[in-house]
């Protein structure tokens, strides 16, 4: 009885979830319209809007899940979660407003139609997007698979692992393709309702539940597990010894709060959330606003700390099932179906953002590549197109990691050990890019490639931490140094003229008759055009 009730709670939310999803573009052409008003909702969303759907692309699986687990296993590391949050929402109130206004100026949707733009050559923006495919599916993968192991749990295993997998990429795919950020922004609403709900309950009623309040459970913490307070954190859920070995001490904490609060500005489902905004100024708000929501993610650290003497003996991938586990011995099926419902959004919500992206970088940065059909299409026609082709690759990426959970689940999650510290390589090419324009693509690339080389070199040979550290950003060091050496190395200024550029180009520039000749901003002057991106006159200064 209990299964049918929570399985019933849960099917009816789940309804509720695509529903929601479509009615986003009731009155906005029923889900017409091209790839802008579909990718970025047409930059027309609000400052609540905003905030929810990034709230929501932060707050994961991983929240009821992940976090409640490492709270279990290793206890004060996983603060590192509302650390880099919120240091990276205070990076974000800069670096966020920059790019809204660089692709609005440019009419650009996403982050490889930036680089594209920003560096002059379409195939950057191909080249990312294939590398941001692949550090994003290991991310879609772990919401099916966490979403899946929420509803097998909560629905007492009435409903199997697989059949939550496809619920989890069927609900998804039903919406987003449709109704794009829109729809994931208005699902959002509901998620967060439900979230703020569930984990403001759980946090006042486990604790009485089981500890007759905080006091007594604090007490009992810091008596049998004083480890799981201080870094570098407990041994796990089964033993009471430290874990000095882990590697999750102060450097470790520092550097991986530092590496992520710089890379989730750059991220792709953040810089969709940021283009989505109807202006600036909204961003700026939700900059100063969303570190609030990080309270929330107390609530399942603390609860996988408790779990410790309610479920202890917890192991490997079960123990983050912490939380859960807490819910569903605690409360009526009802309830148990309530809060499964707000962690399955969790998945649903930013698992439609990564899928919408990983569609928007291919619509917009691959296909036209393969495609040469630009004369006499008009932008209407060109977006439309674009759109569509955006649309079958979100189909296409969902059903690969479906695909993968099913029959190869270990692939993928060896990819996502990479996926964040990967996503960081980006920093150099895409904010020096944008805030230096004499950093050069050579310099970009050489940095990227060499970055990647040493975060795979390091993760992949279990030397992560490295030296206590984050391998990521000693990843990120190696890369801004080589990007730095190959800038100055092979670039060079002659600032009588304004002309930056090659010593060649110099040299030609400080021979050559005058007017000396430069292409500025995607114009042609003087007699002969320098074949450089981003070489300026003097008097205009550097063009953006």
């Amino acid at each position: 009885m209990n299964a049918v009730v929570a399985t019933g709670v849960f099917v009816a939310f789940m309804v509720l979830t695509v529903v929601l999803g479509l009615l986003a573009v009731r009155g906005r052409g029923g889900g017409g319209g091209g790839l802008t008003e579909w990718s970025v909702g047409g930059r027309s969303l609000g400052a609540v809007l905003i905030w929810v759907l990034m709230a929501g692309e932060s707050y994961t699986s991983f929240s009821y899940l992940g976090a409640a687990g490492w709270g279990y296993n290793h206890g004060a590391p996983v603060l590192y979660v509302v650390a880099y949050m919120s240091c990276g929402y205070a990076v974000g109130y800069l670096v966020g407003p920059l790019l809204w206004e660089y692709a609005r100026r440019h009419d650009l949707v996403g982050l490889t139609d930036i680089l594209a733009h920003r560096y002059g050559r379409p195939w950057l923006g191909a080249a990312v997007a294939v590398l941001a495919t692949v550090f994003l599916l290991p991310y879609i993968q772990l919401q099916i698979t966490g979403m899946g192991v929420v509803v097998s749990t909560i629905s007492y295993g009435a409903i199997s692992l697989n059949w939550a997998y496809f619920a989890a990429f069927a609900v998804t795919t039903g919406f987003v393709v449709v109704s794009g950020l829109r729809g994931s922004a208005w699902v959002s609403v509901l998620k967060d309702v439900l979230v703020i709900g569930t984990l403001a309950f759980l946090a006042v009623y486990v604790p009485l539940h089981y500890f007759d309040g905080y006091g007594p459970f604090l007490d009992r913490l810091v008596a049998e597990k004083r480890e799981w307070l201080t870094l570098p954190g407990g041994s796990g859920g089964t033993s009471g010894s430290g874990a000095g070995g882990s590697g999750l001490g102060g450097a470790w904490y520092v550097t991986t709060s530092l590496l992520n609060a710089l890379t989730v500005v750059i991220f792709p489902t953040t810089v969709a959330g940021y283009l989505g905004a109807r202006d600036a100024d909204a961003l700026r708000r939700n900059a100063i606003w969303l570190p609030a929501y990080n309270v929330l993610l107390f609530v399942p650290m603390f609860l996988g700390m408790a779990a410790l003497f309610v479920v202890p003996g917890l192991t490997g991938a079960g123990s983050n099932l912490a939380l859960l586990e807490l819910v569903v011995d605690s409360l009526p099926a009802w309830a148990v179906g309530v809060v499964g419902v707000a962690a399955a959004l969790s998945s649903i919500v930013p698992m439609a953002v990564f899928m919408l992206v990983i569609g928007t970088m291919w619509g917009r940065s691959v296909f036209p590549l393969l495609s040469r059909r630009r004369g006499g299409e008009g932008r209407p026609a060109r977006e439309v197109r674009q759109k569509g082709a955006a649309q079958v690759v979100v189909v296409v990426a969902g059903a690969v990691a479906l695909i993968l959970t099913y029959a190869a689940p270990t692939t993928l999650v060896r990819l996502s050990l990479i996926s964040y510290e990967g996503m960081a390589q980006l920093l150099p090419l895409v904010l020096l890019g944008l805030m230096w324009k004499r950093f050069t693509l050579a310099a970009g690339l050489s940095g990227l490639v060499v970055g990647v080389a040493v975060v795979c070199a390091l993760v992949f040979t279990g030397r992560d931490p490295v030296w206590g550290v984050n391998a990521g950003i000693v990843a990120l060091g190696a890369n801004l140094g080589v990007a730095l050496v190959v800038m100055y190395g092979t670039y060079g200024t002659y600032g009588t003229y304004g002309v930056y550029g090659t010593r060649a180009a110099c040299a030609a520039a400080r021979t050559g008759p005058a007017p000396y000749s430069y292409r500025a901003g995607g114009r042609r002057h003087g007699p002969v055009t320098v074949s450089l991106s981003f070489i300026v006159p003097a008097s205009n200064g550097p063009r953006t």
